[in-house]
C-alpha cells in the first residue's frame, strides 16, 4: 500500500486561502533585509506567499499582510517593483 505524500499548504496574505504551496509565489525578505520575489521558493529568508494575481496583491498592499508576515515595514518602491514583476508573470501564465 502507497503512503499518502503530504502537500505542503500556505496561506496567501491576500485573499487568505489556503493553497498549495507550488501554485503560489513567495516575497522574501533576505538576511540582508532585502525584499524580492522568489520564483524556487528555496532561497534563505522569511517568506510570505502570495497567489499569482494582481488581485492578491493590491489585497496585501491594502490589508499590510506582507509587512505582517516579514514583520518589517516595506517602503511603497518594493511594491512597485513587486506589481511588475507579477505583471510579468501573470502574462506567462
Amino acid at each position: 500500500m502507497k503512503a499518502k505524500t503530504k502537500i505542503p499548504m500556505r496561506q496567501c496574505t491576500g485573499c487568505r486561502e489556503m493553497k498549495n504551496k507550488k501554485e503560489m509565489m513567495r516575497v522574501l525578505k533576505t538576511p540582508e533585509n532585502e525584499i524580492l520575489l522568489d520564483t524556487t521558493g528555496r532561497k534563505n529568508g522569511r517568506g510570505a506567499y502570495l497567489c499569482i494575481s494582481m488581485e492578491c496583491l493590491n489585497k496585501a498592499v491594502k490589508n499590510h499582510g506582507i509587512e505582517r508576515s516579514l514583520k518589517t515595514e516595506i517602503p511603497q518602491e518594493v511594491y512597485e517593483d513587486l506589481k511588475k514583476e507579477f505583471e510579468k508573470l501573470e502574462k506567462q501564465q
